[in-house]
């Protein structure tokens, strides 16, 4: 029997919210094709971020609450941490930059915000200060046991999630909610709603919101790239292994494609800090193997890209199928290092700056890279293969 003819998608409006009452996800219905769910959770993102950011923009809103909290913690001298696991730690690492780049500008009174993985977090809570967690449906237990652990250890805690009837937003002071879910396991908008918090509370600190607007269309421009990942992801989808690289902001960007084309291609994807790859894993890599360099981070620059161009040279001598996501900036410092396998564009919303514009600007060329990665290589993305049993009762083996 064929599998029904999936809906129209419309990727203007909005996604299902959390279900009321709060249950877990089920598996994603099977789709024997493209669009996978997948792909519609990228086409649904530029969208998406308007009405997000626009919302979150309110004087008297959760975002601003949160910046509120973020800055009294700030001014008494008291730790901020982001826990998170998975996409959501991920997503974590990026807020913890993307906050921290806010409340340190100009100011040498208070201490870095840390980003921890959620497990870690709890067998070691903070002692006071926030502690924010990350975490899309907000029912995942490493996160839920390191929200508690802090909130024991004296800490005010925070989460950010799509909706407010989960079991995490029960076990915290404040909740930010992001009400659109995402409807494929692959986490797309999952990786994406959090960043655009950690956005929009960061422009409640600096007293300048961003423009959803400017927003959206960077976010669109980065899905005009879906010709260029093709290209890319006929090229990687031989690798027997694949390699990110990156550097300062762009890691946990690299972190998350790496993951994601894991848990959508069931290639094996390893993530390296661009001086860590030029300083020792070159003998693992060969012809068999894949390189995919992220550089959007305008810190740093030129630095950044004269070491990229040193590891794509290296990638070269070695037979390595390399290919980069880069922004404007970087592609110009670039142009003669070998990307054989192509490039993709990533543009920086306008009137950003610092970690949330190199993030921003990566989302959707990773995660298209990622999504033409699985069309090449015949797999669905969406149940990250726990539609097969050995997965699903491997899944089945952790809360």
């Amino acid at each position: 029997m064929a599998s029904p003819t999936p809906p129209i998608f419309d990727p203007e409006a909005a996604l299902p919210g959390a279900p009321d009452p709060w249950r877990g996800s089920t598996m994603p219905p099977s789709r024997p094709g493209p669009p996978w769910l997948m792909t519609e959770m990228i086409a649904a993102e530029p969208a998406l971020a308007g009405r997000l950011l626009r919302r979150l923009a309110a004087d008297d809103g959760p975002a601003a609450g949160l910046a509120a909290e973020i800055l009294a913690v700030a001014a008494a001298g008291d730790p901020i941490r982001v826990v998170g696991c998975g996409t959501s730690e991920h997503a974590a690492q990026a807020s913890a930059l993307i906050l921290g780049h806010a409340l340190l500008r100009g100011r040498s009174d208070v201490a870095p915000i840390e980003a921890v993985q959620a497990f870690e977090a709890a067998l070691a809570p903070q002692q006071g200060g926030l502690v924010i967690g990350i975490s899309h449906e907000g029912g995942t237990w490493a996160t839920n046991r390191a929200l508690e652990a802090a909130r024991a250890a004296g800490s005010r805690t925070a989460l950010v999630t799509v909706g407010g009837g989960s079991p995490g937003a029960a076990l915290v002071d404040r909740v930010v909610t992001t009400d659109e879910m995402d409807q494929s396991w692959c986490h797309t908008v999952g990786y994406l709603s959090p960043l655009l918090t950690a956005t929009a509370v960061a422009g409640h600190l600096r007293g300048r919101q961003p423009e959803p607007d400017a927003v959206r269309a960077a976010l669109a421009d980065g899905a005009t790239g879906a010709a260029r990942a093709e290209v890319g992801a006929t090229s990687l989808a031989a690798s027997v292994h694949l390699l990110v690289i990156a550097s300062g902001a762009d890691r946990p960007a690299a972190r998350e494609l790496a993951l994601k084309v894991e848990e959508a291609t069931w290639l094996p994807t390893t993530m390296r800090d661009l001086e860590t790859f030029l300083h020792g894993h070159l003998p693992a890599t060969g012809p068999e193997s894949g390189l995919v360099l992220i550089l959007t981070d305008a810190d740093g620059l030129e630095a950044r890209a004269e070491r990229a161009a040193e590891a794509l040279a290296a990638a070269r001598s070695v037979g390595l199928r390399a290919m980069a996501i880069l922004s404007d900036a970087a592609h110009a410092l670039l142009l003669d290092a070998p990307t054989p396998a192509g490039r993709m564009r990533a543009a920086p919303p306008a009137g950003l700056d610092g970690p949330a514009a190199a993030l921003l600007a990566s989302v959707v060329p990773l995660q298209l890279l990622t999504e033409r990665l699985a069309r090449v290589r015949g797999t669905n993305p969406d149940p990250i293969r726990r539609d097969q049993a050995a997965w699903l009762e491997a899944g089945q083996r952790h809360r």
